[in-house]
């Protein structure tokens, strides 16, 4: 089976070339890589997957990519994922996430292929959450607070709009926070832990900076969430949409606070207004009942795992 990775230099994409390389046989692994991609997070793989030249925001280059590989499985994982950027460059978050997303699917309608395509979105598309509305199923009112959830919406509503109009097996899934090793470290776990680990290094002073501790988010580990794009793209029903979460909420300050106590070292937390956003998701906690029961899936990493798992990558790296 050819098999379609994009983002693959990426966070979940390398995991996901992970996963399918330790557990499923026969298959080849191509992944679009731009010339000037960050190649850290497959260098271990480069003897196992194909990497091609190409970027989704050229149609050209996507269109070449597909008809000289005609992939039978699509993940498609590339993105502008960072929601703070999205405020600050908005049209280059709208035009990567929506226009990169439907140049893969002309490339694909174009080239008369009928694969299985996965598309990542997210629970920032649920946005505004009430107290009363927890867990947040499907079939939530989408209400975006940042240009990253809207274009992840339009995301959404492509793939099932090309399922519609052309058949196209689409299976569309909303992934909520994941983390673990190998995250960026603009993102807050994984930040925290950058900060202990050079902190402990005697790299950085005894002081971490953070945003809002009081947002409340349901984390899963990395690997457990691309074991799931798996599952939905081989279980799932093309044209439906499955949340994948863990189901439990988590104060940042918890996440904190447990990241401290795999240091020795004493901090001061101070909060960096730069690191305040214009307008937060208080609360995202999701129910992932409809994903399980389609395809048996569920979150087998406890977050104290994860979160020790990613203080020992930084510790390695600082």
């Amino acid at each position: 089976m050819k098999i379609l990775i994009t983002g693959i230099t990426g966070f979940a994409g390398s995991h996901l070339a992970d996963y399918i390389l330790e557990n499923h046989k026969d298959v080849e692994i191509f992944g679009i890589a731009r010339w000037r991609s960050r190649m850290e997070n497959v260098e271990h793989l480069k003897e196992r997957i194909k990497l091609v030249e190409g970027d989704i925001r050229d149609y050209v280059s996507i269109r070449k990519v597909i008809e000289e590989i005609r992939p039978e499985l699509i993940f498609h994982l590339a993105a502008q994922s960072f929601v703070p950027t999205s405020w600050r460059a908005p049209q280059e978050t709208l035009t990567t996430n929506i226009i990169g997303e439907t140049n893969l699917f002309e490339s694909v309608r174009e080239t008369k292929i009928e694969p299985v395509i996965q598309i990542a979105g997210s629970s920032e598309e649920y946005g505004l959450v009430n107290g009363e509305e927890i867990p947040i199923k499907e079939t939530h009112s989408l209400r975006p607070l940042s240009p990253y959830a809207v274009s992840k919406i339009a995301q959404d509503f492509l793939g099932y709009q090309y399922f519609k109009s052309y058949n196209m097996r689409i299976v569309r899934t909303r992934g909520f926070n994941h983390t673990g090793p190998r995250r960026g470290d603009v993102f807050v776990c994984s930040n925290f832990a950058r900060q202990v680990a050079m902190m402990e290094a005697g790299k950085q002073e005894p002081i971490i900076r953070v945003g809002n501790l009081n947002s409340i988010r349901d984390f899963t580990d990395v690997r457990d969430m691309v074991r799931g794009y798996w599952l939905a793209a081989t279980k799932g029903e093309p044209g439906d949409v499955y949340n994948i979460c863990s189901g439990k909420g988590y104060k940042m300050r918890e996440i904190l606070d447990h990241i401290l106590s795999l240091s020795k070292i004493e901090v001061k937390v101070e909060v960096a207004p730069d690191r305040l956003r214009p307008s937060d998701v208080p609360v995202l906690i999701g129910d992932s009942s409809k994903f399980r029961e389609k395809t048996g899936w569920s979150p087998e990493i406890p977050i104290e795992k994860t979160l020790e798992d990613l203080l020992n990558y930084w510790r390695e790296r600082v």
